[in-house]
């Protein structure tokens, strides 16, 4: 039996960063089923949190999964949920685009309590502000370049 435990922090966006889920109590109810749905399809997804705008998860991953397999369940069958339960505007999607960056055991805990803090987080900071951060601070530019 092989024993894995990669963490990963997941970001990603609603399309054209519109704030769809500013209803913060059916956006609960989203994350919930994310969360339920993620259980189902053994995805161990440890905690989730966001705003109007975007998702943040911290996922353990298994020896027989990958990154993009996970984003395509997540985000995909989540907009399916939305839309069928019509809990945001009809026009409602997730951008193609995700963040993805490793976690080391020692620092789980600082990313779970990051991700709890969401609300707080983004009295200071937008979502775009975020995210060039993220490309900044994790090198995606060079990446890409």
């Amino acid at each position: 039996m092989a024993h894995v435990r990669i963490w990963v922090h997941t970001v990603w966006g609603t399309k054209k960063r519109t704030p769809f889920m500013h209803s913060k109590s059916k956006r609960i109810d989203l994350f919930k089923h994310i969360k339920s749905y993620a259980k189902e399809k053994k995805i161990y997804l440890d905690f989730i949190n966001g705003e109007a705008d975007h998702v943040h998860c911290l996922i353990s991953i298994a020896c027989d999964q990958n990154i993009a397999q996970i984003m395509k369940l997540l985000k995909g069958e989540s907009a399916h949920h939305a839309h069928e339960m019509k809990l945001f505007a009809p026009d409602f999607d997730w951008a193609d685009d995700y963040y993805a960056v490793s976690v080391s055991q020692s620092h789980v805990e600082a990313v779970r309590d990051y991700i709890k803090n969401q609300e707080s987080h983004h009295k200071k900071k937008t979502f775009a502000e975020e995210c060039q951060e993220f490309i900044t601070k994790y090198g995606f530019v060079r990446m890409l370049g």
